[in-house]
């Protein structure tokens, strides 16, 4: 039973994020070493995320992510490319390595004021990435109190095709 403020970890961490310094490298690493395949790669930034923020100003980032799956656990490995972001923070901060457990949920608007309630702002967000214009994410202000950041995902209905896949199918 959850008596908290913040329900987000009810339904458990949805995805691991790891950023990385060269996507390619890691992705055919994980192949080789690990067998792990399927890999989606996205490039996130304007136009496809139609809206960006960092510490609640408008924001130009470019990321490059890669999606699969270690067994039941989705991962994203991320590249960070360019402009402000919380990714070239942790990079500044850490290095590379695992930056944020992500959490699917159904209401992000809502789970983001449960959020601000419990103290927890939104260092960075972006929006309109599915192909219908919605889409979010945010990634909130949780390491000090938690060793990590969080990040809140609503999915889109429906996503845009993948950039590429690999192993190519």
């Amino acid at each position: 039973m959850n008596i908290g403020k913040l329900p987000f970890l009810e339904e458990g961490v949805t995805q691991l994020g790891f950023v990385v310094e060269d996507l390619e490298f890691t992705v055919k690493n994980y192949y080789e070493k690990f067998g792990v395949a399927n890999w989606h790669f996205y490039t996130y930034c304007a136009p496809m995320v139609s809206k960006m923020t960092y510490h609640g100003n408008p924001a130009d980032y470019t990321m490059k992510i890669a999606l699969s799956y270690f067994g039941p656990n989705r991962v994203e490995l991320i590249q960070h490319v360019s402009g402000e972001s919380v990714l070239q923070d942790f990079i500044d901060k850490h290095g590379y390595g695992l930056q944020h457990f992500g959490i699917v949920v159904e209401d992000i608007e809502d789970c983001l004021a449960k959020a601000e309630s419990a103290g927890y702002g939104v260092v960075m967000d972006g929006s309109g990435f599915g192909l219908d214009g919605d889409g979010k994410y945010a990634y909130l202000d949780t390491e000090k109190d938690f060793g990590i950041t969080y990040e809140l995902i609503q999915r889109p209905a429906r996503r845009h095709e993948p950039q590429k896949i690999f192993p190519a199918e």
